[in-house]
């Protein structure tokens, strides 16, 4: 009796010792081990977007564009739509449906295009449109960001022998109705004292034809609309913008106020294709680099860490299904714009921030 006692202490007297011991093993551990953060796999019910609710609903998305601007966007000789923000359009229904073709190219003329956003006709502008304060500040538009930096200048012909718009005393200009080119003008020649004659105008088409069959000196608008007016003329050669900048106009993405959510979905598939240059992320890499590279803000850019797009209702995938859809920023630009293009423009204000010269292009981190 007294050896299975002894025999039965000893026996509880190891289990005890063995639990204390895993008990302070697991404290250990657990002070020693960081806290994992928690990711975020699903959006909470009071912050889903009802704009990108009713987009996957109806299939596609309905983006607002230009009627007709080379460069921008314009339909090619087969009907399809093509052009710098068209590509943007394209890089957002990627996002969301991991498909490009799934949105719905709706032409505006700058007159219409407020009423048919907040009518809800388009779920976003694409469409060369100037962030100003009081369109900001209306309590009807968000800008979800800048895609492209430009300024209003003049297009007149070169047999004129004109080098600064100053020297467009008792000209006819014409000039658009229903935007911030009729305000800008107006401000310039009034601040110098200078006579013109506007030729008003409601669309960018009826201003370049009108130009054409000279019924006015010079043509007022963005110096990127200039330059794609200028390819469209019988003998461009003949015709030269001047170099004056009159005016910053941040043209960039447009959506209705109250959505935050679809705010942020705009807003950061513009700046994943601004990261994608930044890091070397190109429509033919990003297969590759998805499937190899360790480097971590690839890694978070193209949905291998982290859960950044579910955060906002999207895939994990956006980013890289953004890219994958036309390439970065970088590459829409060269194909639309730059040396790829008939407009021939250099990057100026719009090169990475990083690139010498530098621009003004600076994606925001994901992270």
């Amino acid at each position: 009796m007294r050896a299975s006692k002894i025999v039965t202490g000893i026996s509880l007297a190891l289990l005890l010792a063995t639990s204390a011991c895993e008990r302070q093993a697991k404290t250990d551990h657990a002070e020693t081990t960081p806290t994992a953060r928690p990711t975020t796999t699903a959006m909470p019910a009071d912050r889903v977007s009802p704009t990108l609710t009713a987009i996957k609903q109806r299939g596609h998305l309905n983006c607002g564009v230009n009627q007709g601007l080379v460069g921008f966007a314009y339909t090619d000789n087969r009907g399809a739509w093509r052009g710098f923000d068209v590509d943007f359009c394209r890089a957002t229904a990627a996002a969301i449906f991991g498909d490009p073709d799934a949105v719905r190219f709706v032409p505006l003329t700058a007159e219409a295009r407020f009423d048919a956003l907040r009518d809800g006709r388009v779920d976003v502008l694409w469409r060369n449109t100037s962030w100003t304060m009081s369109r900001d500040t209306g309590g009807e538009l968000s800008f979800a960001g800048i895609n492209y930096y430009d300024g209003q200048g003049f297009l007149v012909r070169r047999a004129l022998n004109l080098n600064s718009a100053s020297e467009l005393n008792g000209a006819r200009i014409c000039v658009q109705t229903g935007s911030t080119t009729e305000l800008n003008v107006e401000d310039y020649f009034r601040t110098r004292g200078i006579e013109f004659r506007p030729v008003m105008v409601k669309t960018e088409e009826e201003a370049r034809q009108a130009y054409a069959r000279e019924e006015c000196d010079a043509f007022t608008a963005d110096i990127s609309a200039l330059a794609a007016a200028r390819t469209t003329l019988a003998n461009p050669q003949q015709h030269a913008i001047l170099p004056d900048v009159i005016s910053k106009e941040p043209l960039g993405p447009v959506v209705r106020h109250g959505d935050d959510q679809w705010t942020a979905v705009i807003r950061w598939t513009l700046n994943a294709l601004m990261l994608g240059e930044e890091l070397g992320v190109t429509k033919a890499n990003v297969p590759g680099l998805a499937r190899d590279s360790q480097e971590p803000r690839i890694r978070r850019l193209l949905g291998e860490d982290g859960e950044f797009g579910p955060s906002i209702g999207l895939p994990r995938t956006w980013a890289r299904d953004a890219i994958a859809a036309g390439g970065n920023y970088g590459e829409i630009f060269e194909r639309n714009l730059g040396q790829q293009s008939a407009l021939n423009l250099a990057r100026g204000l719009n090169a990475q921030w990083s690139a010498r010269p530098s621009g003004l292009i600076y994606a925001l981190p994901i992270r």
